[in-house]
């Protein structure tokens, strides 16, 4: 065989062994999340919820509440619960749907499977928050019609930035409990623990012993987070926000991660 069949050969056989490209993964992960009907209707309850709850603000919000602001509020209440419930399923599917063999057969390095899963849940994150923010416009707009009132503008670009990242933050909460835990019913009910039971008890405390108060906001990451939605943070926020995101999905990720490249998949 010549120097070239041999190269020709070497090459083929490189192109077989090749990984399978990260972008295609995140195309097949992002199709994953919408080709069934559950995916589908999920994705569409977005879109929904923030219709209505556009309209709701129209209809009961007092006149000279109707600001953008006022709207973006509403419709970012919804998308801070169902998104992470989308990161949840994203990760959790492949072990309650029993594809995972499937998957980490096709491709066998679980870490790109994991990382096409957050980026195309991070995707479908960004879409939703744009999407918000053209209802938002559109809500605004008509209700101040209806209304008879001014137009007010009163989310600016940096503001609606740390909306975008407090959701992103929401969302990744979820792909964080997806990993630790691989099981949609368990990661689900642990997400509503830390995000309702959890900033519940911390306030019981810093009502009651003071000293606590002034160290809620390192360790709340509920509290943390709202920062973010409230207005861009300021100062010692920013340090409380980053501690809280290491304290609360950073650290637990990464021991997630682990189970995941350990764990038997069947």
């Amino acid at each position: 065989m010549t120097a070239t069949a041999l190269t020709h050969v070497r090459e083929e056989h490189q192109a077989r062994l090749a990984p399978v490209p990260l972008a295609r993964v995140v195309r097949v992960e992002l199709r994953k999340m919408f080709n069934t009907r559950s995916g589908f209707w999920l994705m569409a309850s977005m879109v929904i919820l923030g219709v209505l709850a556009t309209i709701a603000t129209v209809l009961f919000a007092p006149d000279e509440q109707l600001t953008h602001n006022t709207f973006a509020k509403a419709i970012g209440f919804p998308m801070t619960i169902l998104l992470p419930i989308i990161a949840i399923l994203s990760i959790t599917g492949e072990w309650s749907q029993r594809t995972g063999l499937t998957t980490f057969t096709l491709v066998p390095h679980r870490r790109r499977v994991i990382l096409a899963k957050t980026i195309s849940s991070v995707i479908v994150g960004i879409a939703a928050m744009l999407v918000a923010l053209v209802v938002g416009v559109l809500g605004n707009v008509a209700g101040t019609a209806i209304a008879g009132t001014d137009l007010v503008w009163d989310v600016s670009v940096a503001e609606f930035g740390t909306i975008i990242i407090g959701s992103l933050l929401c969302l990744l909460t979820g792909t964080m409990l997806g990993l630790l835990f691989r099981s949609t019913p368990v990661a689900l009910v642990t997400y509503f623990v830390i995000t309702l039971v959890l900033p519940t008890i911390f306030g019981i405390l810093a009502s009651n012993a003071p000293d606590f108060a002034d160290v809620r906001p390192w360790v709340d990451a509920e509290l943390a987070r709202s920062f973010l939605f409230e207005g861009p943070p300021v100062g010692e926020q920013w340090a409380q926000v980053a501690t809280t995101a290491g304290l609360w999905l950073a650290l637990p990720a990464l021991l997630g991660l682990r189970f995941v490249m350990r764990s038997e998949v069947k």
